[in-house]
């Protein structure tokens, strides 16, 4: 008799675990998000390259007040990005591919605060490439997750807020060098 009575509550704690699974299988943190952009511009790719292909000069995009750093091209090289104005918020980020015969280098960010950047686990690729009459395409990459790890983030931490600050800082910067060398 005991033994039956053993059989029937294991099998109402595995019902009871099953029943539970559903639940377990809803909740789950982030996604990784991705966002690509490409601009079109008038000049030749070995041009656009001499601008933005040094990973210690983003003096190019215009949210960039000044970029210091260390490396030079080398791979985990770093640079520090002040935005916006002397002493605004910073970016700190590490270079860990480059090419300048591919005319492309991968960095991550290092160190930023969400309410500047709402974003975690950063990681960006910059390529130039031949483009149509002589011009190029330049194409700026990256995947992310949003600022808040957990589940429910608030509206200012959530994956739309995250894709939407990564792709207005990539629109900027694309935006500048089209009016710097002109669209195609």
């Amino acid at each position: 008799m005991q033994l039956h009575r053993r059989s029937i509550l294991a099998a109402l704690a595995v019902s009871a675990g099953l029943a539970s699974l559903p639940l377990v299988a809803h909740a789950h943190g982030p996604t990784r998000q991705k966002v690509t952009l490409t601009a079109e511009v008038s000049a030749p790719p070995s041009e656009v390259w001499a601008v933005i292909g040094n990973f210690q000069d983003m003096s190019w995009h215009p949210a960039v007040h000044s970029s210091t750093g260390a490396g030079d091209n080398a791979i985990d090289a770093t640079r520090l990005l002040v935005l916006g104005q002397e002493n605004g918020p910073t970016i700190a980020e590490i270079l860990y591919k480059f090419s300048d015969e591919k005319m492309s280098y991968s960095y991550r960010i290092t160190e930023v605060a969400v309410e500047v950047l709402p974003v975690t686990n950063y990681s960006s690729h910059l390529t130039v490439k031949p483009g149509t009459d002589g011009g190029s395409v330049v194409e700026w990459r990256g995947a992310f997750y949003r600022g808040y790890p957990n589940n429910d983030p608030p509206a200012e931490l959530n994956d739309e807020a995250a894709i939407a600050a990564v792709f207005g800082v990539y629109q900027a910067g694309l935006d500048a060098l089209v009016t710097r060398f002109g669209g195609n």
